[in-house]
C-alpha cells in the first residue's frame, strides 16, 4: 500500500534542489559575511602595555567609509604610563571582486579576484619623555580595478577580463598597535 501523503514533501524537496538559488559550476563562491561601512570600536588591552599603560585621551576605533576606505581612529589617541617604550601600528585589509572572463566565442566564466592591500604601518611611534604615546590615524583604500583584474586567473590568456558590476567588496581588515618587546598587540580591531 503506497502513501500519497509523502508526495507533496518529495515534490518540495525536488523543487528546492532544482531552484535557481543553487550555483552553477562556473559561479563564484560569494562570502556570506562582508565588512560594511561603519564604525568599529576597540579597547586597550592593558596586559599588553608596559607599566601602567592606560588610555589618556581620544578614542580607539576604525571607520570604514562608504567607498570601503579604512581609517583607524578619527583623530589621535594617547596612551600614558608606558615609560619609554615605542610602538608600531599596522593596518591590513583584504578586498575582492568578481571578474568576468569572456572568450572570443562569447562564453563567460566568473572568477573571484582577491587582492590584499599593502599593509599600512605607522613605523615606530616614539614615546615621549613623560611616558606617553600619541598614535596618529593611519588609513588605506581599496585596490584599483587594474589590480583586481591582474589578480584574476582566466582559463587562458586569450580571454578578456572585466570587473563584474564594478563592485568591490571589503572582505576583512585588522588593525593592531604593538609595543616594542611585546608579542601580542595592546590594541587589535578585526572585522571579517
Amino acid at each position: 500500500m503506497r502513501s500519497t501523503h509523502l508526495m507533496p514533501i518529495a515534490m518540495l524537496a525536488f523543487a528546492a534542489a532544482c531552484s535557481d538559488t543553487t550555483t552553477s559550476p562556473t559561479s563564484v563562491d560569494r562570502p556570506t559575511f562582508l565588512v560594511t561601512a561603519g564604525n568599529y570600536a576597540g579597547t586597550l588591552n592593558t596586559s599588553n602595555t608596559p607599566g601602567g599603560g592606560h588610555l589618556q585621551s581620544g578614542s580607539i576605533n576604525c571607520v570604514v567609509g562608504s567607498d570601503l576606505s579604512i581609517t583607524f581612529s578619527s583623530g589621535a589617541y594617547q596612551i600614558n604610563g608606558i615609560g619609554h617604550t615605542n610602538a608600531t601600528a599596522t593596518l591590513v585589509s583584504s578586498y575582492s571582486a568578481t571578474v568576468d572572463c569572456t572568450n572570443k566565442g562569447g562564453n563567460l566564466v566568473e572568477v573571484k579576484s582577491t587582492a590584499q592591500s599593502a599593509p599600512v604601518s605607522s613605523g615606530p611611534i616614539p614615546s615621549s619623555k613623560n611616558g606617553s604615546l600619541v598614535v596618529q590615524p593611519i588609513s588605506t583604500s581599496g585596490p584599483s580595478t587594474a589590480t583586481l583584474l591582474a589578480a584574476a586567473t582566466c582559463p587562458n590568456g586569450n580571454w578578456t577580463k572585466t570587473l563584474a558590476g564594478g563592485t568591490v567588496t571589503l572582505e576583512s581588515f585588522t588593525y593592531t598597535l604593538t609595543f616594542a618587546g611585546f608579542s601580542f598587540p595592546a590594541v587589535s580591531i578585526s572585522a571579517s
